[in-house]
């Protein structure tokens, strides 16, 4: 993960301090050798950590809680001091061309440099935390009229391995506040770890004890395939294995590429799933699992239609265009878990990053999760979705 930015993490780390020496320092009394080197220190120790991450096999590190102390100290000291020299410099320019002495880019510099420390902590502390349950009602004019009224339970990326520590009483909390809904079906869309099957060890009780009148259906997410370790083949099939028998040991159902029909009175709907696309740097064969033909097979022209798939992307490249599927759900986004003033970076590169989507009668309800390979949120409250389904 640092590998693959890591020009850019040192860019980051160097070019304040180096704007800070050069216009405030270098000829300041008294900056002698000692306060010269306390002044690099942190830029040093940074620089020291970004290239140790780098040597680490795979995605991250095994210890995952190296990348997510490195990423605070980035939060916290890099990026306000990148933050304040970027202002500084742009107000510099300023004060050049309209020749005044006053730069008011330092001032906002500092405003923006707090801001993005305040953006940090509450992000990683309480931002995490912050469960929302989001109850969203969908009418279809082809819902049959036993389903009116049917309620599902939507969740996504759980990142087992994320939850650690304080962020653990967060899953307690997710799995009160799914049984409360008291739903006809639960169904959860992929990510359920970071990047081996014993991060679920400590979990497993308390996702089994989530349960409807349907039951709980499941599909695989890009991180549940051993995609991200560096390893021999027999071990990533195994791997792979463990964690789809660990989900099933929970009583979940797990779709993979195939469907279930839900029956009430004399109606009934098709819930599908798809595997996931997952393309990697890690393995000789980038995995292209997701076969949609394969998952609605058993679905009739006629029939009410949910699909599960991790991707939200594969919903236009491939859902409305291949199947009738009325409703989709997906993950995978987080919801980009930040956003700002209403805005969130994600959009930039992605269509699909939170909340419902339509396209004529048919839906898309992208979850935003409730964690992260990343455990951070601002603007962007892990969720629960409560998904009524109406008759029109």
């Amino acid at each position: 993960m640092i590998a693959r930015i890591i020009v850019l993490l040192l860019l980051l780390i160097a070019v304040p301090d180096l704007y800070f020496h050069w216009h405030y320092l270098r000829r300041k009394k008294g900056y002698g050798m000692w306060k010269r080197i306390l002044f690099w220190l942190p830029a040093l120790g940074m620089t020291a950590y970004a290239l140790a991450l780098t040597t680490v096999d795979g995605f991250a590190p095994t210890d995952i809680n190296w990348l997510y102390l490195f990423l605070l100290l980035l939060g916290l000291i890099v990026v306000p001091k990148a933050l304040f020299a970027l202002c500084s410099w742009l107000g510099l320019i300023v004060c050049r061309l309209r020749k005044s002495r006053h730069n008011w880019g330092n001032a906002i510099g500092l405003v923006l440099a707090l801001l993005s420390v305040y953006v940090i902590v509450y992000g990683s502390t309480l931002g995490v935390m912050n469960l929302k349950v989001r109850h969203v009602e969908v009418a279809f004019a082809d819902l049959p009229p036993a389903f009116d009224g049917y309620r599902i339970v939507h969740i996504s990326d759980i990142h087992a391995g994320s939850l650690t520590g304080f962020r653990d009483r967060l899953l307690d909390r997710a799995v009160d506040s799914i049984n409360a809904q008291q739903a006809d079906m639960v169904v959860f869309t992929g990510d359920i770890q970071n990047i081996l099957p014993q991060e679920l060890d400590h979990i497993q009780p308390r996702l089994s004890s989530i349960s409807a009148a349907d039951g709980v259906f499941a599909v695989l997410g890009n991180h549940d395939y051993a995609n991200y370790i560096v390893t021999d083949e027999d071990t990533r099939r195994l791997n792979e294995q463990q964690t789809q028998s660990r989900i099933r040991s929970m009583g979940w159902q797990l779709l993979m590429n195939d469907s279930r029909v839900v029956k009430r009175q004399s109606d009934s709907i098709v819930i599908a799933g798809t595997e996931d696309n997952c393309p990697s740097r890690y393995r000789k064969n980038p995995l292209n699992r997701s076969n949609i033909g394969q998952a609605v097979k058993g679905a009739g022209e006629g029939s009410f239609l949910v699909m599960l798939q991790h991707a939200p992307r594969l919903w236009t490249d491939s859902i409305l265009g291949k199947t009738h599927a009325q409703l989709t759900l997906s993950g995978h986004t987080h919801g980009g878990q930040i956003r700002l003033f209403g805005w969130a970076p994600a959009r930039v590169v992605e269509k699909h990053v939170a909340g419902l989507d339509n396209e004529g009668n048919r839906a898309l309800y992208v979850s935003a999760g409730l964690s992260g390979l990343v455990p951070f949120r601002f603007g962007v409250p892990p969720e629960i979705a409560v998904i009524t389904l109406r008759r029109k």
